[in-house]
């Protein structure tokens, strides 16, 4: 089973304002590092149909915010989102359509496509959300590793980053249970499912079913 890793394989980026950004990058974490002055750009420039907010926060049609929810710049809001209690959106975060970040979950630097749900207190760090992908409840992008060195990307060869955080890149229609921790440089390939409580590690494949980190099967 082949080991998707690069940006067209895993995403198909319909969002106008961040077609660009996917475009221009070969490898998802590329984006990582530009995300912060994409986003001011964008900010600068303007988006038809947003509104700034606040300085430096830009939101789209439709969008509700809980009076609870915490929003620090920059950051993009997409048409018809729900930011609900306690979110804390940290700064460079930008997200697409339909989107719901969810009670007491914490997020920065980060990318998030059309209709990505974050619905219960996850932690999504440096980290790229593909359409329709879903966290379970508690499941969390961690994106720092204990010996603070530079992630590496296990796929079907490894890939050198550069970059020392990296959390979680889930592809289009990704699907990780409650309670899963994808550490630094996880990809997740479209439309892939993850059992709750499992540790995850390296690259796993599109149509999957991940029962455990060493039972992946393919769906049928």
């Amino acid at each position: 089973m082949k080991k998707c890793v690069k940006t067209h394989e895993l995403f198909d980026c319909r969002t106008p304002y961040l077609k660009e950004l996917f475009e221009e990058s070969e490898y998802p974490w590329d984006m990582l590092p530009k995300i912060k002055e994409y986003i001011n750009k964008l900010i600068e420039k303007g988006i038809d149909g947003f509104t700034e907010i606040a300085d430096g926060v830009l939101v789209g049609k439709d969008v509700t915010i809980h009076p609870s929810a915490t929003i620090i710049q920059p950051a993009i809001i997409g048409h018809g989102c729900e930011i609900r209690p306690g979110a804390y959106l940290r700064g460079a975060v930008v997200t697409g359509e339909g989107c719901v970040i969810g009670n007491s979950s914490e997020l920065k630097n980060c990318i998030l496509l059309d209709k990505v749900q974050v619905p219960h207190y996850n932690y999504v760090g440096d980290s790229v959300l593909g359409n329709k992908s879903h966290m379970g409840a508690g499941s969390i992008c961690s994106n720092l590793k204990s010996d603070g060195k530079a992630v590496v990307i296990h796929g079907d060869e490894d890939l050198q980053t550069g970059l020392r955080k990296i959390g979680g890149i889930m592809a289009d229609g990704a699907d990780v249970g409650c309670g899963c921790v994808l550490n630094p440089g996880t990809v997740i390939g479209k439309n892939t499912n993850v059992y709750p409580l499992t540790s995850l590690r390296g690259v796993y494949p599109a149509d999957c079913i991940v029962k455990s980190t060493d039972n992946v099967l393919k769906r049928i």
